[in-house]
């Protein structure tokens, strides 16, 4: 059963359970009516888009409620798109659930710092009762989680550990919301509008087979960093083995203070290291103090592994094909890619590689500013879930 790309529009179209569209228009008018002409049909329920930071989000809201509003809509901006074309910027990529494979819901949360274990509760319920409810499948084993949260909130750690304790077992992945590497806002969509320090939790559940998975390609080099000093509520390490932060990390990586921006932090990361697994915190950016921000949560006292990486698009193609030995073709795979894999891809001119095994394995998604994955905030992955192909007629 193939996935529906935008273009298609005949009657087999509405007999597959994911429809895709893609808009680079300018416009936000001009996107929505095109995302609304290959989306909308009598069984959809739900749409889940990512789009670029570049667009005037007040007029793309009201475009998007004008075109899609009668179905449940959300989304968030990006660092960059993925679309079954491969990466792209400026441009809005969208994905059509069909009620007949698919039963979803959504719901905002609007103050991250506020969050609590009550909030997350009432929310998993709700959104729990409205799959059972729907009758499309068993809620155990048939339900996944979808995380969006604002990528300079500095929250995701609390939002997704509470999360995590209520979800009964309930698999997870999502990611940060990005605006194109400016870092000065990124925005969730829900209930008509963009938000900021916002999230939206989305919950699927389907008879189609699934797997949540996440991976990357860096392993560890012998170097360790110490940190000596840091402000963990802000992210910010000012001392590294006891020196200013960045200029021990150039020292490290063996270039200039200057030099340091997102193209060197994305080949030279650094990790911790949790029950014999390796965690990145990917570095944001350098302060003028020589203290250095993180996208992750830093504290004083844990020690940082340098790591080094491997051959990225072998790492992403290993792993997908261990699940299709599992559960066959993918339909469709929704993606959380960091924005510094999409940084090392284009520095190695690997686009027209990635294009190709996007194109090949059917992934859609965005580049992040931090994944998410069963309750962790991780940094340099590709976390997503696989949906696998429907073994009968819709």
């Amino acid at each position: 059963m193939p996935l529906a790309v935008s273009g298609v529009d005949d009657d087999a179209s509405l007999e597959v359970p994911l429809r895709v569209a893609k808009s680079s228009a300018n416009d936000p008018e001009l996107a929505a009516q095109y995302l609304a002409s290959q989306l909308l049909n009598p069984y959809l329920e739900g749409v889940l888009f990512f789009c670029s930071a570049e667009y005037d989000l007040s007029a793309l809201a009201a475009a998007l409620e004008a075109h899609l509003g009668g179905v449940k809509l959300c989304g968030c901006t990006t660092a960059g798109e993925l679309g079954v074309d491969g990466y792209s910027r400026g441009s809005i990529v969208a994905v059509g659930f069909d009620r007949r494979a698919f039963a979803l819901d959504y719901r905002l949360i609007h103050e991250l710092d506020a969050f609590t274990l009550l909030d997350a509760q009432r929310i998993t319920d709700q959104l729990m009762d409205h799959c059972v409810r729907s009758g499309v499948a068993p809620l155990k084993g048939h339900t996944f989680a979808m995380t969006l949260l604002d990528g300079l909130s500095a929250c995701e750690e609390q939002v997704l550990l509470t999360l995590t304790s209520v979800l009964a077992g309930i698999p997870h992945f999502g990611g940060s919301a990005g605006d194109d590497n400016r870092l000065t806002g990124t925005h969730v969509y829900g209930e008509g509008a963009f938000h900021d320090q916002a999230a939206v939790v989305l919950m699927v559940n389907t008879e189609l087979d699934f797997e949540v998975f996440s991976t990357h390609h860096l392993r560890p080099r012998e170097e360790k960093l110490v940190v000596t000093a840091a402000d963990r509520e802000r992210r910010k390490v000012f001392e590294l083995n006891a020196e200013p932060a960045a200029l021990e990390y150039a020292r490290l990586v063996g270039c200039p203070v200057e030099a340091l921006g997102p193209e060197v932090f994305a080949r030279h990361p650094l990790a911790v290291k949790l029950h014999d697994q390796t965690y990145v915190r990917a570095i944001q950016g350098v302060n003028p103090d020589l203290s250095l921000n993180f996208y992750c949560a830093v504290e004083t006292g844990i020690v940082m592994t340098a790591m080094q990486g491997t051959d990225l698009l072998e790492d992403l193609t290993r792993e997908i094909d261990t699940i299709v030995e599992r559960l066959g073709p993918a339909e469709c795979i929704l993606g959380c890619d960091c924005f510094l894999r999409r940084l090392e891809i284009e520095q190695a001119g690997l686009q027209p590689a990635a294009r190709e095994l996007y194109r090949r394995q059917r992934i859609l998604g965005f580049n992040t500013y931090g994944e998410h994955c069963n309750g962790l905030h991780l940094n340099q992955t590709f976390s997503g879930v696989f949906i696998g192909r429907s073994r009968r007629d819709l």
